[in-house]
């Protein structure tokens, strides 16, 4: 199976979140949501929706026309198993990879961030 990416993660996590309304608008707003405070535009978010369609992470349809949008359908968005599955591994990894970090920096959910004090070493 296909690995994905951070900004994959991001447009899986938030067609996941958004269920029954995920469509571009939508998606992109929940994406950038989750990506904050870094800006991503709705064109990357069109981009990485048709390759993880192409990868059959999802499926996407048209809407009926509606009156609202001058006679134009939407274009919504779900999660294949096979999406779900590479979103589950990506969460997985994340939490291992958190999990190793709280152990060398301490717990960062408490308190203030604290980074280690570090002594590299510089070639002479």
């Amino acid at each position: 199976m296909d690995s994905v990416g951070q900004f994959e993660q991001i447009v899986l996590t938030a067609i996941l979140s958004l269920r029954d309304d995920a469509y571009g608008v939508t998606i992109h707003e929940k994406a950038a949501e989750l990506a904050a405070p870094k800006n991503i535009s709705p064109g990357a978010v069109y981009v990485t929706l048709d390759r993880l369609e192409d990868k059959g992470f999802v499926k996407s349809w048209l809407s009926d026309p509606t009156p609202e949008r001058g006679g134009r359908a939407k274009r919504f968005y779900k999660l294949e198993a096979l999406g779900e599955r590479a979103l589950q591994d990506s969460a997985e990894t994340a939490r291992r990879v958190w999990e190793a970090v709280s152990e060398i920096w301490g717990n960062l959910g408490e308190g203030p961030r604290r980074r280690p004090k570090w002594a590299p070493v510089r070639p002479k």
